[in-house]
């Protein structure tokens, strides 16, 4: 059995060989390295131990000059050499997305940060491509400020890619997750500019039909996007939509008419998963805590949740009128538009409830004009936000307080919910080493790196055809000498053949 590399060795031949480190830029980080450890009196390294302290001190030196990122370095150091896509350089993974791995990633040439959306080799059926592809299409076909765009999309060998924008910030589920329930004025805001979103989707035939907080971005000054758009569905269902149907969407944020005719909903089911979504933001809780997505769909069709002032008290009956205009399960009822939905919530998104109108002009949100709906007012309705009697047959159980809300629990009809959205900057947090891209070599020199790496790296995915092969300074040295012996006996038979 082959002796395993030293991991310096094999974190040099990696970074060498993807050319994200230049030969100079390596030896002038281990020069920095070895001065230092000479200043400290640290010896030689004579363990395995001390050469993994040695390359996280090479790796702090090459992160800390901009020459790759933390995630290129665990990669590089697990000896793959593999981190581009095309003409994008993958620099951090950003999370799951419905449809696959997102990554952040560079445009080698332009410099543009971007979010890479890729499809998993394992789910490159027939199915998912079609789906994948469609989403490209939708996408593609959007402009709008509250709308993640779509740049680009390409195919590296059995690899499909999507391209979008790279919007800076978190999800609205991981800020209410982090810093608690939204203001009035920071949830309305967000919520009216992701109507905003859908407006504009609206007017182009589609449906997004996956609303939730993870799909819904925030930059850090505020700036609300709406992502996962390709997901959508034509209000007109095309012959080839792979998903014509099927129940798409998350548990929590399903409308009724999505679990009951999931072939036959309109605009409408997205104003109902946005009104779940500004009850999540507003109070911290999901519409219906606990239970499992089949107890969760029977609750979106039969119950109502809380009132959201037993959570966020400050609301006005005014406001809560709102939220329960957009979850009515009366599709009639509801609110009819996402341009109503814009128009409600301006007085409150704005800092001044009466600028509501220049809030609006100052976001660039030109509504046009629409005849309001007659609104009977009947403040025992918004009272009536409030848990219904439950069948025994549901499992789900709570009291004031008592319950946190997680959007988990769907069921293996329905799409997962996922930390991050694709286009969403902040990197997830977890123990888990973030995953590598698909097709990537499996070995340096034909010895398999997991034996000489950190525990926890994952194993080595297959190579890819073409794809550089790293070779040892063992082999090299052994290649380099059967080739002189080869030519020197070479060269003594044909002088022997000429002499004669």
């Amino acid at each position: 059995m082959s002796t395993p590399l030293p991991t310096d060795l094999v974190f040099r031949e990696a970074a060498l060989l993807s050319e994200l480190v230049s030969e100079e830029q390596w030896k002038a980080a281990v020069s920095e390295v070895k001065r230092h450890r000479k200043e400290a009196g640290v010896p030689p390294p004579n363990s395995d131990s001390d050469r993994l302290v040695i390359c996280d001190e090479i790796e702090a030196i090459l992160v800390r000059d901009n020459i790759i990122t933390p995630y290129q370095a665990t990669q590089l150091r697990a000896g793959r050499t593999k981190l581009t896509l095309g003409p994008y350089v993958v620099t951090e993974f950003l999370g799951q997305g419905g449809m696959g791995q997102v990554f952040g990633g560079v445009h080698e040439i332009m410099g543009r940060r971007c979010a890479i959306k890729v499809l998993p080799l394992d789910k490159s059926d027939e199915l998912a491509r079609e789906s994948f592809n469609r989403e490209i299409r939708l996408q593609a076909s959007l402009d709008c400020p509250y709308l993640v765009r779509a740049f680009d999309a390409g195919r590296e060998g059995s690899v499909h890619f999507l391209v979008t924008e790279y919007v800076p910030g978190t999800d609205l589920r991981q800020l209410v997750k982090d810093g608690g329930r939204l203001s009035v004025q920071q949830a309305s805001s967000i919520i009216a500019q992701a109507a905003a979103g859908l407006a504009y989707a609206h007017e182009n035939g589609l449906i997004h039909r996956d609303i939730k907080p993870a799909n819904i971005l925030v930059t850090p000054d505020g700036h609300a996007k709406v992502a996962d758009v390709g997901l959508a569905a034509l209000m007109f269902v095309p012959d080839d939509d792979p998903r014509a149907g099927k129940v798409v969407g998350t548990a929590d944020y399903l409308s009724p008419e999505q679990i009951r005719t999931p072939n036959q909903v309109g605009p409408q089911c997205d104003i109902y998963s946005l009104g779940c979504t500004l009850y999540y933001a507003i109070t911290g809780k999901v519409p219906f805590p606990g239970g499992d997505s089949r107890s969760k769909c029977k609750r979106h069709l039969t119950q109502a949740p809380w009132d959201p002032r037993k959570f966020a008290p400050e609301l006005t009956e005014a406001y809560v009128e709102i939220i329960a205009d957009m979850m009515e399960k009366d599709v009639s009822k509801r609110v009819q538009s996402a341009t109503e939905v814009v128009r409600r919530l301006s007085p409150w998104a704005s800092i001044h409830p009466d600028e509501g109108e220049a809030w609006l002009s100052e976001l660039g949100i030109n509504l046009p004009e629409e005849k309001p709906r007659a609104q009977k007012y009947n403040p025992s309705r918004a009272v009536g936000l409030k848990e219904q009697p439950i069948s025994d047959d549901l499992t789900w159980k709570t009291s004031s307080g008592a319950t946190t809300g997680n959007a988990s629990g769907n069921s293996d009809v329905l799409l997962e919910e996922h930390p991050t959205s694709s286009g969403a900057l902040s990197s997830i947090t977890s123990d888990q080493p973030p995953p590598p891209l698909p097709n990537q070599p499996t070995n340096i020199g034909g010895v398999r790196l997991a034996d000489s790496l950190h525990d926890g790296v994952p194993p080595i995915p297959p190579p890819l055809s073409g794809e550089k092969v790293m070779v040892s300074r063992s082999t090299l040295i052994l290649a380099i000498i059967i080739s002189i012996v080869l030519s020197g006996v070479a060269g003594f038979t044909l002088a022997t053949l000429l002499n004669v």
